[in-house]
């Protein structure tokens, strides 16, 4: 919400929702000239019904209870509300959403939807869901941990995207929306404190140059000690240390013409990101001995306690750096023209402690070097009749070259003794992305509604890689450089891909529709192929997902109460997964990471939304969410073929990061203090079925059934210029995993990461 001199009323806040839903998503159309604290707290105090949401799911601007799409949307408020400091906090809020930090990294996050996503961090995987920055796709699952010091609005869009979208994706899309200097004039001043040695200043300021021109600078600094500790040195891990900025110049000539230019740069210098390890830690003996244990499987709860073999210097670097530039014409009062023009840079230097322990037996080094340029061009058509469309065509240019080193000194051995082993690799990956795509909706009788959509895309990628082996005395001569070559891969995907929907408006408070999307998500190669024979074969196949969804809207005819539901069904081919094998040859291990096209799925859920008031300052909302995601194949020759060394016919029997069920109930309530300001308390419960944390099954990574319970408190002067909040998050200091990193082929590796035990904090907010 925008306080004080923003153009939204502030006093809004204290009637909204604390929000598991889409509540006051501050969208531009809302804003239009700033009003006073006075005017905002009388909106405030006369706001007796829900705020109405409008969302740009379907690439213009709609009331979220009225367009055919299970999406989810939050305004800044709702963001505060969640706890959340960066995108990883919308985990729990949304139904069958999966979305925590990337394993072993303190800058990319994982993120499922409806059971489909990203399985492996590799960058030679594209993202099963899309994300978005004021319409700019992130190419890269790393640097997507967005900090959300600016964002105006979040909408996550659930099920197959691609008609309306730049790239295509299979699972769905997270869209922020930042900060417009036109709609948000005056600025802020937050400062926050809190345990394990978090500090964060953020600002935002906005000004209207004159009525063509306005401009805005936000920035923040953020700084977390880390809940990990190393109990040998003393030093911590799992934190953070983040600077960014972004600041936009905004022009616009009335209702006809508007264009803006936005640059962003984020800078990450962090600790470590340790894990657990679940299982015993082996080394491997070429003398074909018994692997030996070096570190038994740890028992009893974690205690946040984690060694490391790397050292102090050893951290976690990032810089991510972008202009775009978006213009929107009105030619005439028909059709409008968009055009959304983007250049970004991700640079990323990390150590990764992949069996977080002293141990070197799959401790990384990973170095890379990532830019792309898109363009996106939208035509749209309405003239206030009973049709309109879009067409639009995107070009996507990718460059990701990356140097990598695995240190495995502790791995080998021969007789006992310690053999020496360094990995290196070199990698080129490019990609040419295009696509054309168009979208119709046509209310053919009143209250009907027919939509209908084709994309067509073309996914070219360009492919080298080269891999070294190097080993220690006595076994030098068994040193390979190179030792495997993947040497100018090209291939090119093609895939058509619609979509259809018809919905019916049975009154002015009540939708309903009925929908069929096709997802396409393009191929690549693999980027962990250690000998030849994986180099000279290298290519896996594009995924495809059909998803079927019929879903109501509802609100009560006094705007008190409204209510989402959605059932769906998806049929999801091709399935990309990164296996473990250990195949002997001539008596010798050999540690491979296969990616295979491997599974058909098929996932069935129900997800539900609502929000009501009750009373005049209280507000209740929930969501739920079932989910069943199952193989109706798993092309494994580990699961299906008894004579092999590693057979285990129980690694497939579950989908990763897709639980059963998820669910969520958040409690509002203000108090109005007369001249002393507005005291808003407020609180959620969260709840997650048993999750799977990765493609091979393994017991000890999987999560159980927990709940988490956030609580916050608010205090807004009078006028909205100051505001006080203090939270605790995960107030019943619940121990549970996020993220498992296995690579039981090499060590036996079945590392897990924790989420953070419970911790509190205050900030103080200036409104000017």
């Amino acid at each position: 919400m925008k306080r004080k001199h923003l153009s939204l009323a502030i006093g809004c806040v204290l009637m909204l929702p604390a929000a598991a839903w889409a509540q006051d998503a501050a969208p531009a159309a809302e804003a239009a000239e700033a009003i006073s604290p006075a005017q905002a707290a009388q909106q405030a105090a006369e706001t007796k019904t829900l705020g109405a949401i409008e969302v740009t799911a379907r690439r213009r601007t709609e009331s979220i209870q009225d367009v055919p799409v299970a999406v989810t949307a939050f305004g800044e408020e709702q963001l505060k509300d969640l706890q959340a400091g960066d995108i990883g906090g919308l985990q729990g809020a949304v139904p069958n959403l999966n979305i925590v930090q990337g394993r072993g990294s303190a800058n990319s996050v994982n993120v499922f939807i409806r059971g489909i996503g990203q399985p492996d961090a590799l960058q030679t995987f594209d993202p099963g869901v899309g994300m978005y920055v004021d319409d700019v796709y992130y190419s890269r699952i790393n640097g997507a941990l967005f900090s959300l010091f600016d964002v105006a609005q979040v909408e996550v869009l659930r099920g197959p995207q691609g008609t309306l979208y730049g790239k295509n994706s299979t699972g769905g899309a997270i869209k922020l929306t930042t900060k417009d200097p036109f709609d948000y004039s005056g600025g802020s001043v937050e400062l926050l404190a809190g345990d394990y040695g978090r500090a964060q200043a953020s600002f935002y300021v906005s000004t209207r140059v004159n009525d063509l021109v306005a401009a805005s600078v936000a920035g923040t600094s953020s700084h977390n000690g880390g809940y990990v500790t190393d109990p040998v040195t003393g030093k911590h891990y799992n934190g953070d240390d983040t600077e960014a900025v972004r600041a936009k110049l905004a022009f616009r000539n009335g209702e006809d013409f508007s264009a803006t230019l936005t640059l962003d740069h984020t800078k990450q210098d962090a600790a470590l990101t340790l894990g657990r390890p679940t299982a015993d830690l082996q080394a491997s003996d070429l003398a074909g001995l018994p692997p030996p244990v070096l570190l038994p499987a740890p028992t009893g709860e974690y205690d946040f306690q984690t060694r490391t073999s790397f050292g102090p210097d050893h951290g976690q670097e990032m810089t991510h750096s972008g202009v775009a530039f978006n213009v929107d014409w009105a030619i005439n009062d028909a059709w409008l023209f968009k055009s959304i023009t983007a250049s970004r840079k991700l640079t990323s230097k990390s150590y990764i402690d992949i069996d977080a322990s002293e141990y070197e037996l799959g401790d990384v080094y990973v170095a890379f070097d990532q830019r792309q340029f898109s363009q996106e061009l939208q035509l749209q058509y309405d003239n206030g009749g009973n049709f309109s469309a879009i067409v639009g065509a995107y070009y996507l240019n990718e460059k990701v070259p990356s140097y990598q080193e695995a240190y495995a000194d502790d791995f080998l051995q021969f007789l006992g003794l310690h053999i020496d082993f360094l990995r290196t690799i070199e990698d080129d990956l490019r990609t040419t992305s295009t696509a054309f795509f168009a979208n119709a909706d046509w209310e053919f009788a009143p209250t009907w509604t027919l939509s209908a959509g084709v994309r067509h895309s073309r996914d070219s990628k360009d492919y080298d890689r080269t891999t070294s082996a190097f080993f220690g005395a006595p076994f030098q001569a068994a040193s390979a450089d190179p030792q495997a070559v993947i040497s100018g891969a090209h291939k090119t995907w093609t895939a058509t891909t619609p979509s259809i929907s018809l919905k019916k408006a049975f009154n002015d408070n009540m939708t309903g529709y009925v929908s069929a999307n096709r997802g396409f998500k393009s191929g690549g190669f693999n980027g962990r192929a250690n000998d030849q024979v994986e180099a000279d074969n290298p290519e896996f196949a594009p995924e495809f997902v059909w998803t079927y969804e019929a879903g109501f809207k509802m609100q009560s005819a006094d705007g008190r109460f409204s209510a989402n539901i959605a059932a769906f069904h998806s049929e999801y081919e091709d399935f990309q997964a990164r296996v473990s094998e250990t195949l002997p040859a001539n008596g010798i291990p050999q540690f491979k990471f296969p990616v295979i096209n491997a599974a058909k799925m098929t996932v069935d859920g129900i997800e539900f939304e609502g929000l009501m008031r009750v009373g005049d300052n209280t507000t209740l909302a929930g969501q739920f969410g079932w989910m069943d995601a199952r193989y109706d194949e798993f092309n494994d020759l580990r699961t299906s073929d008894p004579t092999r060394p590693d057979y285990d016919p129980t690694l497939h029997e579950h989908v990763p990061f897709s639980p059963e069920f998820t669910a969520r109930v958040a409690l509002q309530h203000a108090f109005d203090l007369g001249d002393n300001g507005t005291v808003t308390v407020g609180g959620d419960v969260s709840y997650r079925s048993r999750t799977w944390l990765s493609v091979d099954n393994r017991d000890n990574l999987s999560q159980g059934a927990y709940t988490l319970v956030g609580l916050y408190g608010v205090w807004d002067s009078p006028q909205y210029a100051w505001q006080v909040r203090g939270g605790i998050r995960n107030a019943t200091d619940e121990l549970y995993m996020t993220e498992g990193q296995e690579f039981s082929s090499v060590g036996n590796i079945q590392t897990a990461y924790f989420g953070m035990p419970r911790n509190a904090y205050v900030s103080v907010r200036y409104n000017f």
